[in-house]
């Protein structure tokens, strides 16, 4: 479900960055009585995701604003398609119109390249998830958005979940000593994940008892390797350089998990716009 105090947060800034004291086009050439419907349609084939928050966009303009889906979030659609309807006023339809878009787009964009990597490993035992690679502000409603691609999601943010990474460990003075620590700190629910990238590390990971690997930009071999050696005494996640040209490949290395940055921070909006029809006064 999505998090509607974080959407309306989130509007509020859209609202006051893209409004301001007013939108000086519309209340220039559009009737304050002037009725219409703005149908939004698809330009391009994806995954849909984000519509509840177009409604919530209209409604916090104008309450008197009727919201019609014609599809839900996580339906795929082709070009062409009529993904809703917004009927009320003309000029909230058009003040509103493209923070609304901007929203569904990037959504939708993100859902739609997450389902092709889910796709892409459909016949392995692996999950793919997401990452904190997000856009400030937009983590709750992009990780959203890979859920509703049929992707998991990591870590919400630093406060649940123990990641220690390759910096960490220097400051540390080492794997055992920081795996070591964050037991003694971390709630005994709480897994143990370390950034590991080469054999030697891996053997030391499992020594101190960490409970995840995540195998930092390995090559295929090596991960092969690292897998058959931790042989299911922890779970193994891989991560870095992950394409939708290399997933499979890692996919079939038996790793459990397969992080993606760029389902969030390099997914392209899917095209989609807003057409505006009178219907009368």
């Amino acid at each position: 479900m999505l998090n509607m105090q974080s959407v309306d947060t989130l509007l509020d800034l859209a609202f006051a960055e893209d409004i301001g004291i007013g939108d000086i086009t519309t209340e220039a050439t559009v009737s304050p009585n002037q009725k219409a419907v703005g149908t939004v349609h698809a330009k391009s084939d994806g995954v849909v995701a984000g519509l509840p928050v177009v409604e919530r966009t209209f409604q916090k303009l104008d309450s008197d604003v009727t919201f019609r889906a014609f599809v839900r979030d996580g339906d795929v659609i082709s070009v062409g398609a009529t993904i809703a309807e917004v009927e009320g006023s003309a000029k909230t339809i058009l003040i509103g119109e493209r923070t609304a878009l901007n929203f569904l787009q990037r959504l939708s964009g993100i859902a739609t390249l997450t389902s092709h990597f889910v796709e892409a490993v459909a016949d392995y035992d692996v999950k793919i998830v997401d990452t904190r690679k997000t856009t400030p502000g937009w983590r709750a409603l992009e990780k959203y958005a890979v859920r509703v691609g049929e992707g998991n999601n990591h870590r919400f943010g630093l406060y649940d979940g123990v990641l220690i990474k390759d910096n960490h460990i220097v400051a540390a003075g080492g794997i055992i000593s920081a795996v070591e620590r964050a037991r003694q700190a971390a709630p005994h629910t709480t897994k143990i994940e370390v950034e590991v990238e080469t054999v030697e590390q891996v053997n030391k990971a499992l020594d101190a008892g960490a409970d995840i690997l995540l195998l930092d930009n390995m090559t295929i071999e090596t991960m092969q390797q690292v897998v058959g050696l931790i042989d299911k005494r922890a779970i193994t996640e891989a991560s870095g350089g992950i394409t939708l040209d290399r997933v499979q490949a890692v996919a079939s290395t038996g790793v459990d998990l397969i992080s993606v940055g760029a389902l969030t921070h390099s997914a392209m909006p899917l095209d989609i716009s807003l057409t505006l029809t009178l219907t009368g006064t």
